[in-house]
């Protein structure tokens, strides 16, 4: 047992933290060119909308029909209305949404040109999707889609064939990847290049043949080794380049600031430190070299939405070296608003490790950090709830905002203990994507926690499991509805006003940031959506359809449909 890690003793890195956090933030530069225009300006000038619809989510529900942006922030109402100014037409606006469990380091990771499908829902909207991308990919480059999308959410529920990816897109190589694992499918230029490089003498001594099949599919590889799914996605992240992660990034911040997703706390995937392997699956990446993209971005303040980074330990070893080694080395919420390191998440140790998860839960108390577990039962839950009170009764963490994830399964009795220790609850909605059973996967008892007075968030958990697009999340919190139409939470939805609060002012606090961002109000980070239709009134199934026409982020529009 190392109790070495000692946060508490040293208090002059808490001043450091502070004047290093500040002096980040003074240097780092404002977003801007095409995709990110700066509305705002040293001289105080201001952007003004004026005839919306605007929610601000504060905590009297206030709506209100104008709002003015000054140096980032949003400005008071006595505030003069000097500098550009833009017409709503009655729209509605909404605060910037917030994601409190998200794996967008990975989906920025992703080898080739990615393709959005998991607003799909049929293999010809997929071909139209791959269509579409096509002309912003070189002759010879890869068109990719990995994870984010499901089967089921397909009218054919299965993955299009070689035929029909080739007549999508009959002059670049594809690969579509489901989840971590795979399956997988190709078209004819990339079964040709799969079955070149089975031929050829392996790369690596541990590379399995993908062994395409003739309809395209690739068989899916083992959760914990190599196999045909993962060979193929090792060939393709062998030929990414520094500069293809960059662009992917900034893709990924462009497709989340489209649907109003400006603000995300990542939670990782199991990290494999090292070289590239082939056994390695989707989520697999170096945990110490997967920010370099968004980073480098952010030094060129390229960025456009908020990133704040969690680290995962997933090791069973008792000497929980890595864990250890984060602790004493690694500073927590350590940036600026626009970037900065988090806590411990998705886990700081398997939850079936036994003893050896009971202590990374001590070290990472006794070094005074945030701790987040996701949990998939009820009998992880309590194992989680227990192991909490256990570390508070020796550190006392009532202060550092711990949580738990999921939760499909509650008791009164277990979310009370976990409020008494200053504990929040994370609530997935994403198993609407994945439910083939209208009574299993309903995802969390929303309405049972939200009722109890605990606080509370909701998440999507994409892209991997499920999509990205926090207002699909939103259609089934609201709905009940899975993606066969089937009614698999019946009692526990949320209202529409409920939902939005949940990803906006109620997700900040997950990120500590309730003070700054999830709200409109005077003061705070001026982050704001303009919606494309009124989300409090269309039908529900438009709320899978709500976009973003504006999206601004710290005061300066990140994306911009052209509609205003």
């Amino acid at each position: 047992m190392n109790d070495s890690v000692d946060a508490r003793n040293r208090p002059s890195r808490r001043k450091f933290l502070g004047t290093a956090a500040a002096a980040m933030a003074a240097a780092s530069c404002a977003p801007s060119g095409e995709d990110s225009p700066v509305v705002g300006d040293s001289e105080g000038a201001a952007l003004t909308l004026v005839n919306g619809r605007i929610h601000t989510m504060d905590a009297a529900g206030t709506v209100t029909d104008s709002v003015t942006i000054r140096n980032g922030r949003f400005a008071g109402p006595s505030t003069p209305e000097a500098g550009r100014t833009i017409d709503l037409g009655g729209r509605t606006v909404v605060p910037g949404l917030v994601e409190p469990h998200i794996h967008s380091v990975s989906l920025a990771n992703r080898p080739g040109y990615h393709t959005i499908l998991e607003n799909t829902a049929s293999i010809r909207e997929i071909q139209e999707a791959l269509a579409a991308r096509r002309p912003d990919v070189p002759e010879s480059a890869w068109i990719t889609s990995m994870g984010g999308w499901h089967p089921n959410q397909w009218a054919e529920r299965r993955h299009p064939t070689l035929e029909e990816l080739d007549e999508a897109v009959p002059d670049r190589p594809v690969l579509l990847y489901e989840r971590f694992t795979g399956p997988a499918a190709t078209n004819s230029l990339g079964k040709a290049l799969f079955d070149a490089m089975d031929g050829a003498p392996p790369v690596h001594p541990d590379v399995a043949p993908v062994n395409t099949a003739a309809d395209g599919s690739i068989a899916p590889a083992g959760f914990g080794g190599g196999g045909p799914s993962a060979s193929a996605l090792y060939h393709l992240r062998r030929l990414q380049t520094f500069e293809d992660r960059k662009r992917s990034t900034l893709d990924a911040m462009r497709y989340s600031a489209s649907v109003g997703l400006t603000a995300h706390l990542d939670q990782v995937l199991f990290p494999t430190p090292g070289p590239l392997h082939p056994s390695q699956i989707l989520s697999n990446l170096d945990p110490y070299r997967m920010y370099d993209p968004w980073l480098e971005l952010h030094r060129e303040g390229a960025t456009l939405i908020r990133l704040q980074m969690n680290f995962i330990a997933n090791e069973a070893d008792p000497e929980l070296p890595s864990l250890t080694e984060r602790l004493r080395n690694q500073f927590p919420f350590f940036g600026d608003d626009m970037l900065m390191t988090g806590a411990i998440g998705e886990w700081a140790a398997p939850l079936g490790s036994g003893d050896v998860w009971f202590e990374a839960q001590r070290r990472v108390a006794r070094a005074g950090w945030r701790n987040e577990n996701s949990v998939q039962n009820l009998a992880g839950l309590t194992q989680v709830v227990e192991g909490y009170e256990a570390v508070d009764q020796e550190f006392g963490i009532a202060d550092l905002r711990w949580a738990v994830h999921h939760v499909p399964e509650v008791t009164g009795e277990l979310l009370t203990r976990l409020q008494d220790l200053g504990c929040g609850v994370q609530m997935a909605a994403y198993r609407w994507v994945t439910s083939n059973d209208p009574d299993v996967d309903a995802g969390a008892p929303f309405r049972t926690i939200l009722e109890h007075g605990i606080q509370v968030g909701i998440h999507g958990d994409g892209v991997h499991i499920a999509p990205l697009n926090p207002w699909q999340h939103i259609y089934y919190a609201t709905t009940g509805l899975n993606s066969f139409g089937q009614q698999v939470n019946a009692g526990q939805h949320l209202t529409r006003e409920e939902a939005l609060g949940l990803f906006t002012r109620q997700n900040a606090w997950f990120l500590g940031m309730e003070d700054r961002i999830g709200s409109i109000e005077a003061g705070k980070r001026a982050d704001l959506v303009v919606l494309d239709r009124d989300y409090f009134t269309v039908p529900d199934s438009d709320v899978k359809r709500v976009r973003s026409v504006l999206t601004i982020v710290d005061g300066n529009v990140v994306h911009d449909a052209g509609v205003l």
